[in-house]
């Protein structure tokens, strides 16, 4: 069983990921450009590495968290795979656009190596708590080893399919999150208007046909339903800046296979328009877009 991992990308998602390597019994070799991250990465039980080219040649494992395809692409291409060895498992856990996913993939296993691509749903809470879902791409046999060691990040471990399956199904999740939370605030606002006390809203709602995630489990209205975000002025959370890239990402998709998804595009240009509209927009939580209705 793997046990030593090379873990590349330690921000805010990858810090506790890596400490729940290192918690369920992992020898996790960290590198990150932030030095604020690696020392982070050491207070959590994690082994510096001086590079990434360090990480990935000590290892028979190796995850990435990074922001972009982009990003993705380049150190795949310049430092992961001309330095991994032969049989090497890796796991690439950003949310990048499905078409870099299996081009990467694709030129992992040219050269004899096993990777999936699993990007993660639960957002910096379950990272830390090690309760991450993880959607996962890739064949059988990699699946099957890349279980044992998301296992120890999370507490569902889905197989979507082949390369860049992961990916697909995270987007089109992310889709669905983002125009619903839209909606929600849209109900909240216009029973408010209509005298309706939101409290009494949710009672009503969160046990009938409306119901949805964005209501009952992270409701966008202060003081209602379970502790959320909303809280604590939409601090923390999932960023809405983060919510139209994986919005960004999904019309990119849908328009790669020429799919129509006007509630999804139309999400999209909201949360474009309240990232834009200012700066700080962008680092509150996704239901902050409350405001602008």
């Amino acid at each position: 069983m793997t046990k030593n991992i090379a873990f590349i990308g330690l921000g805010n998602m990858g810090s506790g990921m890596a400490k729940n390597l290192v918690k369920n019994g992992f020898s996790v070799l960290a590198f990150d450009l932030s030095n604020e991250a690696m020392v982070m990465a050491k207070e959590n039980g994690c082994e510096l590495a001086e590079s990434a080219k360090q990480a990935v040649e000590r290892c028979d494992a190796v995850v990435t968290m990074l922001p972009a395809g982009k990003h993705v692409k380049s150190i795949y291409e310049g430092t992961v795979l001309p330095n991994a060895k032969t049989g090497t498992l890796i796991l690439d856990c950003s949310t990048i656009d499905v078409a870099t996913a299996k081009d990467v993939g694709g030129m992992a296993k040219a050269q004899g190596l096993l990777m999936v691509d699993a990007p993660v749903s639960g957002g910096t809470k379950a990272a830390g708590d090690g309760t991450l879902t993880f959607m996962v791409g890739g064949e059988s046999a990699a699946f099957e080893q890349a279980e044992k060691v998301l296992s120890a990040m999370g507490k569902k471990i889905i197989h979507a399919g082949e390369c860049g399956a992961g990916q697909s199904a995270k987007i089109c999740n992310n889709m669905l999150l983002g125009a619903s939370m839209i909606a929600t605030c849209e109900a909240f606002q216009l029973a408010e208007k209509l005298n309706l006390d939101p409290q009494v809203f949710f009672d009503i709602a969160s046990n009938a046909s409306g119901q949805t995630w964005s209501m009952t489990s992270y409701c966008p209205v202060k003081g209602v339903g379970p502790v959320s975000p909303a809280d604590n002025d939409f601090a923390g959370g999932f960023a809405a800046a983060l919510m139209l890239k994986d919005l960004t990402l999904a019309m990119q998709g849908a328009e790669s296979v020429g799919a129509k998804v006007p509630m999804g595009e139309r999400a999209a240009e909201l949360y474009r328009d309240y990232c834009e509209k200012a700066q700080e927009n962008g680092g509150l939580d996704f239901s902050s877009i409350i405001k602008t209705l």
